[in-house]
């Protein structure tokens, strides 16, 4: 039997009843408690290890790659260089504008063209030791851990550059990729609120002797924390209720709620409602790129309290994770919080609620704590080492679209948007930054609806007063009698997106204004990057155009101003849901879309029929209407302002984002 962890090992060795238990039942002992013999919700890794690189004798005559572009490295890295040659003038320094970056390290099976370039390089520059850096945000530091991974692999020793409380994220990184150890050099306090000064005598004092260390000290292998949640679905867990509830909480397998008990029986159970083998692989799942069979999810899922027959959607919401642009925000410390919703007949003939309060439904709100354990132990997203949300997250939630008012006014589910039929059943996984705050129409007239949707999708980035990237992911939850309203104007849900992309715009010098003092990476200093200088690049390299000034901003009487969008077509998603009697709609800004049918076992009908629900069939739905092709994806871009560097602006008659016409209200016009 394998070590999962400490305090299961013990557990295990004080309450193993395994001869005597039969399908998860276990005698009753004397003190009256019934035991419980369960199984572990976490999968093996499915990544081969990566071997420590040996560390150099001395930097003397070296050549050396100081990579990485994130949180202040513009003053870090110039300064490391500095010490490097002061301390050993005949070592060669290549900076990441000469030899690039890895970028995260990929996944098994997936080929990325950023890391195999800087492996070529690495090796067509001879570079005997690597420097990357700076970790200090939940998406940026897997990415700069992955030019250390990607050294590593070829032999070339490494260290990473740090804040503090990213330190255990990407030493997590590296261990999901096979690395056992990653040298961190800890930076003291976070980079973009230290001076130029600070920055500078943190370097000299803190960081060169960290990476001096890192690059020539040997030392052990220890085993970090993402090293130890290891598990063996052969392995067996028997004790009371209790003593499995504090199991699960000390091994991280659980959200801190209590959970079912997974027993056999449970998970045979959940096993009935699919087709597919209980061992079958379902591929390595990010971001710990855990093998992940269909046993596990049953097991994850009896835990969170699902009945049996969500299992098709469960196993269709893993499949899920797999995907980039779902996956790709959610470590971040702005918090995305993974969400889901359901389109086609299997959600109706479940019961999922599509109306007032419906997160808060049970069958609902059970999908949601499953996606929560999911993240958890299929995916091996733990908080404070690779969920790195500031205030933390909300649990995960699931709603549903209500396809008949949809095709009522005229507007196809979102599911036939994506090319899927009518009657296919799918599950969308989504994240979210926001959440709550509702728009409440207080007018019928369709176009001016439109107008609030887009101030409300100016107003909702991906961050605080729009200082991140403004064309972020949106899904837009209408209510009935909002989308009908709508439809009246906008006969599909595409000419809706088009009027709201034309319409939602910020103005040049606010975007400006916000990107320069909220950047999400590194501060500017105000003497070499001036504001002005800022609002250049921005209205080179987010396409501001003068146009009309957007409705909320009429009231100024001028009528041109030059603008950025705010909402790129093919990044939105429009769903009729909620309460009937309200006149609400909610933008959600987040992550992107990945939606996957939801394949039912061949006995379907018959299995559901024992637990006593009544036959699909009652549940479709007729239309004449076909399921659009779906479009490409958006092309990614650049999460900052300045994130492709400066550019040649082109002929302009007008610059600075001030507006024409009459002076603004305590601003400048024209």
């Amino acid at each position: 039997m394998r070590t999962i962890v400490g305090i299961v090992a013990v557990t295990m060795a004080a309450h193993a009843l395994a001869a005597e238990c039969k399908d998860g039942s276990c005698p009753i002992p004397s003190n009256g408690e019934a035991t419980y013999m369960v199984m572990s919700p976490v999968p093996e890794s499915a990544v081969e290890p990566i071997k420590h690189a040996p560390r150099l004798k001395s930097l003397d005559g070296k050549t050396i790659a100081l990579v990485g572009g994130s949180f202040m490295a513009n003053v870090t890295h110039p300064e490391l260089k500095r010490l490097i040659l002061a301390e050993h003038p005949t070592a060669k320094i290549y900076l990441l504008s000469e030899i690039g970056s890895a970028g995260p390290y990929p996944r098994p099976g997936v080929v990325r063209r950023e890391k195999d370039e800087f492996q070529r390089k690495l090796k067509e520059f001879k570079v005997d030791a690597v420097i990357s850096g700076n970790g200090g945000c939940g998406l940026c530091t897997p990415k700069e851990t992955g030019s250390c991974i990607a050294a590593e692999v070829l032999g070339i020793p490494s260290v990473m550059i740090a804040a503090p409380g990213f330190v255990k994220q990407a030493k997590s990184a590296a261990a999901s990729a096979g690395l056992a150890e990653l040298r961190v050099a800890e930076y003291p306090g976070a980079f973009a609120s230290h001076t130029r000064d600070e920055l500078l005598e943190n370097t000299r004092k803190i960081l060169w002797p960290q990476v001096k260390r890192g690059l020539t000290a040997a030392k052990d292998v220890r085993q970090t924390a993402a090293d130890a949640h290891v598990s063996n679905m052969e392995s067996q867990i028997s004790g009371t209720l209790a003593e499995i509830q504090q199991i699960y909480l000390d091994s991280g397998w659980t959200d801190g709620l209590p959970i079912v008990p997974p027993t056999e029986k449970a998970v045979a159970e959940f096993l009935r409602f699919t087709d597919l083998k209980p061992d079958h692989s379902l591929g390595a799942i990010p971001t710990a790129q855990r093998n992940v069979t269909v046993r596990h999810v049953a097991v994850n899922g009896v835990m969170a309290g699902c009945p049996p027959e969500f299992m098709p959607i469960l196993l269709a919401f893993v499949e899920a994770m797999k995907d980039g642009d779902f996956r790709r925000p959610l470590a971040s410390t702005h918090a995305w919080t993974p969400y889901c919703w359901l389109n086609g007949p299997v959600a109706r003939q479940l019961g999922f609620d599509c109306g007032q309060g419906e997160i808060s439904e049970p069958k609902n709100a059970v999908l949601g704590r499953f996606i929560n354990l999911a993240m958890i132990n299929l995916g091996g997203y733990r908080v404070k080492e690779n969920r790195m949300g500031t205030f933390g997250y909300l649990m995960p939630w699931c709603l549903v679209e209500d396809d008949a008012f949809a095709l009522k006014v005229g507007w196809k589910p979102y599911h036939m948007q994506q090319g899927f039929a009518l009657n296919d059943s799918t599950v969308t996984a989504a994240s979210s930054i926001n959440w709550g705050n509702n728009l409440v129409p207080a007018t019928s007239d369709g176009e001016r609806i439109k107008d609030m949707m887009a101030w409300d999708a100016a107003e909702k980035s991906q961050m605080a007063v729009r200082s991140g990237m403004p064309c972020t992911y949106r899904a837009f939850f209408v209510t009935e009698g909002v989308a009908r309203d709508l439809a009246k104007v906008y006969h599909t849900k595409g000419a809706l997106e088009d009027a709201i992309v034309k319409t939602s715009r910020i103005p040049l010098g606010e975007r400006a204004f916000a990107n320069y003092w909220g950047n999400p990476g590194s501060a500017f200093d105000p003497d070499t990057h001036p504001v002005s200088r800022h609002e250049r690049r921005i209205e080179y390299s987010e396409n501001a155009e003068e146009t009309q000034t957007p409705p909320w901003l009429a009231w100024t009487g001028i009528e041109s101003i030059m603008t950025v969008p705010a909402i790129e077509r093919g990044k939105s998603a429009f769903l009729v849901t909620g309460d009937p009697s309200r006149n609400k709609e909610l933008c959600v800004p987040g992550g992107g879309f990945a939606t996957i049918k939801i394949e039912l076992p061949k006995a379907w009908d018959s299995l559901m029929a024992e637990r006593g629900y009544k036959p699909l069939a009652d549940f479709t739905l007729k239309s004449d209407m076909k399921p659009d092709v779906p479009a490409p994806r958006p092309r990614r871009r650049p999460t900052h302002a300045g994130a492709r560097g400066d550019r040649p602006y082109g002929p302009r008659s007008y610059r600075g984002g001030r507006p024409r016409g009459p002076r603004w209200e305590g601003g400048r016009g024209r």
